[in-house]
């Protein structure tokens, strides 16, 4: 019989797709309707307190998924033991979420810098002005790039999920792959 991990399966989808959506929405939703604020004085206080209040719920998102990742890891070794395609999806998937951890880490620091100079003049939330200091231009210009690069992996990380549901077998197709693996 196969044993099911609908628990910490779920923890680890719910928290993945709360970390891609919020990423999504903020770059599309929160940081464009923003930029649209006038007077463009509050473009970069707006957008902000709107990163500031998603946050926390951003950091909980990431570690529900890493709980069930970890989980899953755990329940499913003997099938990584035997299932090579199981096994280079896990570890592709583990590099990609410390790329998309790192991005949004990063993501998190230029934002506190742009909220550090949210009195200057600016353009956009991404977007610096002619005016706008060193520091803040920056800033905005590597948050422009990066604030699609956190949706991106995760995106590929919900696809690599996917495709690990698709190489679950039951235990008679374990049987044969530890079969073929032991001639």
């Amino acid at each position: 019989m196969t044993k099911r991990n609908t628990f910490i399966r779920s923890l680890h989808d719910i928290g993945l797709a709360a970390w891609f959506g919020g990423a999504l929405m903020g770059a599309v939703g929160l940081n464009g309707a923003a930029a649209e604020a006038t007077p463009s004085s509050e473009r970069l206080r707006l957008s902000s307190i709107g990163w500031g209040r998603w946050a926390p719920v951003q950091l909980a998102a990431i570690a529900v998924h890493g709980a069930g990742g970890v989980s899953l890891i755990a329940s499913n070794k003997g099938r990584l033991l035997v299932q090579s395609e199981s096994r280079a999806n896990t570890m592709v998937k583990i590099v990609v979420t410390a790329l998309a951890g790192a991005s949004t880490l990063y993501s998190g620091i230029l934002g506190k810098t742009i909220q550090d100079h949210q009195d200057e003049p600016t353009d956009g939330v991404t977007e610096p002005w002619r005016g706008s200091s060193d520091a803040l231009s920056t800033a905005q210009e590597r948050q422009r790039i990066l604030q699609w690069v956190t949706p991106a992996l995760t995106l590929v990380m919900i696809v690599l999920a996917a495709q690990q549901g698709e190489q679950q077998r039951p235990i008679k197709g374990l049987l044969k792959s530890a079969a073929k693996k032991l001639k």
